[in-house]
């Protein structure tokens, strides 16, 4: 007897969790992923190159090192894999055509490296820098250097070499990017020019390697969504809100929204009730310049932290209920730990967890 066809829209989100990915009836075909692989082969003959990277559905965004498919996140391929992801992990990375573009450039730029070995050559490395330089857990980026294209966000082509030159390979493949004058004066448009050159050099040249593993293939993951999200989330856990809740609860008070309206109504009579963002906002200079001296981290790190806990704190409704001089003193210590942290492994509590 033939199985009855999955339908994800009909199930609840505990039915989809209980499913394995390999089980989920998708694929790129008859998707609007279709759509923007076709769009991102089309751009690339539109430059005369002959080798379009194959696509296929995997757990992340990926091109391995030293292969030359490209992974898409299997969620993109259905509506309700999307929500879920949404719902999951807060975002849903590559949704909605212009961000799927901006990824499959970037992926495509390392699918070309690999195919032709171009990180192999002198001249790029010269302009990139080593391949084999390695890859850390995090990367402390320059914001305003005009050294790097800027393409996805985080400043994320001065991570690492390949980065460096896939980003501004992707930039090169966007069209309109106009990149001979939005770059004008900065360092980043010697290697879009050296982009230009390299990739009119291969032209119509039939790639070294045109085919490669489909590694993390969705259809070889046998883990279920359940699990995929509890290890994705450990992975990412630092990008979610609740990441501080523990260690504020230990610092601050949070309010009901009831006990919030009345404390802001008994607050107008005494004006020394301050709430955990108010005295964050108001030491933050200090708070900034003292662990910037102990710990050497730039204060834009430091500001960027402060600020997400000053936010949660908000959300929160959090009052300060302790002497003042406490809690900054207690807060001051949590966000040097974090920051020596990050320091030393690139997470903010540590090894990150792996995925």
């Amino acid at each position: 007897m033939t199985p009855k066809p999955v339908d994800l829209n009909r199930m609840s989100q505990e039915q989809l969790l209980s499913m394995r990915i390999c089980d989920l009836p998708v694929s790129i075909e008859g998707t609007w992923l279709e759509e923007c692989v076709s769009q991102l082969y089309a751009e690339l003959s539109s430059r005369g190159l002959a080798f379009y990277p194959e696509c296929y559905l995997a757990d992340e965004w990926l091109t391995p090192e030293g292969e030359v498919c490209i992974g898409i996140p299997f969620y993109l391929a259905h509506p309700a894999l999307i929500k879920l992801e949404r719902h999951m992990m807060l975002e849903a990375e590559g949704e909605g055509k212009p961000w799927c573009m901006q990824l499959l450039r970037h992926e495509a730029g390392h699918a070309f490296s690999y195919a032709y070995n171009l990180h192999k050559k002198r001249r790029w490395q010269k302009i990139f820098g080593s391949p084999r330089e390695a890859c850390g857990r995090t990367y402390k980026f320059k914001p305003y250097s005009k050294s790097y294209v800027r393409h996805l966000d985080g400043f994320y082509a001065q991570y690492h070499p390949d980065e460096d030159f896939v980003e501004t390979f992707a930039v090169w493949l966007t069209p309109d990017s106009r990149w001979q004058e939005k770059y004008q004066g900065w360092k980043a448009l010697e290697k879009l020019r050296f982009v230009d050159e390299l990739m009119n050099s291969i032209k119509g040249v039939v790639p070294l390697k045109a085919r490669g593993k489909k590694l993390w293939h969705h259809k070889n993951l046998t883990i279920t969504l359940e699990k995929y999200y509890k290890k994705k989330y450990l992975h990412e856990q630092e990008e979610f809100p609740d990441f501080h809740d523990v260690q504020l609860k230990k610092i601050f008070t949070a309010l009901t929204d009831e006990e919030w309206w009345a404390f802001k109504k008994e607050r107008r009579k005494n004006k020394e009730m301050v709430t955990a963002q108010e005295l964050i906002r108001k030491h933050a200079k200090n708070i900034i310049n003292s662990i910037d001296r102990c710990t050497g981290e730039r204060k834009y790190i430091i500001s960027d932290l402060l600020k997400a806990i000053g936010l949660r704190a908000q959300q929160l409704h959090m009052i300060v209920a302790i002497p003042q001089a406490v809690a900054l003193m207690q807060l001051s210590v949590y966000v040097t730990s974090l920051t020596m942290n990050y320091i030393h492994t690139g997470a903010l509590r540590g090894t990150r967890a792996k995925k």
